[in-house]
C-alpha cells in the first residue's frame, strides 16, 4: 500500500530539492517570527494594560 502525499507536499518537495537556497530562508523567517524568547513579564504587562473586549461591539444599544 502506497503513502498518500497531498499536491502541495509533492510540490514543496521538488520546490525545495530545485532550490536548496530556500532552506536558510526558511530558516531565517521562521527564527523571526516563532524560535524566539518570550519575556513572561512583558507579556503580563502587555495582557494587563489592554482594555476588556466589550461583549457584542456591534450592539448600538448596549451602554456599560
Amino acid at each position: 500500500m502506497a503513502l498518500y502525499e497531498s499536491d502541495h507536499t509533492v510540490f514543496m518537495r521538488e520546490m525545495m530539492a530545485k532550490h536548496p537556497e530556500w532552506l536558510e530562508d526558511q530558516r531565517r523567517g521562521r527564527a523571526i517570527w516563532w524560535d524566539r524568547k518570550v519575556d513572561l513579564n512583558e507579556e503580563k504587562s502587555r495582557r494587563e494594560s489592554t482594555e476588556a473586549a466589550r461583549p457584542y461591539p456591534y450592539d448600538v444599544n448596549f451602554e456599560q
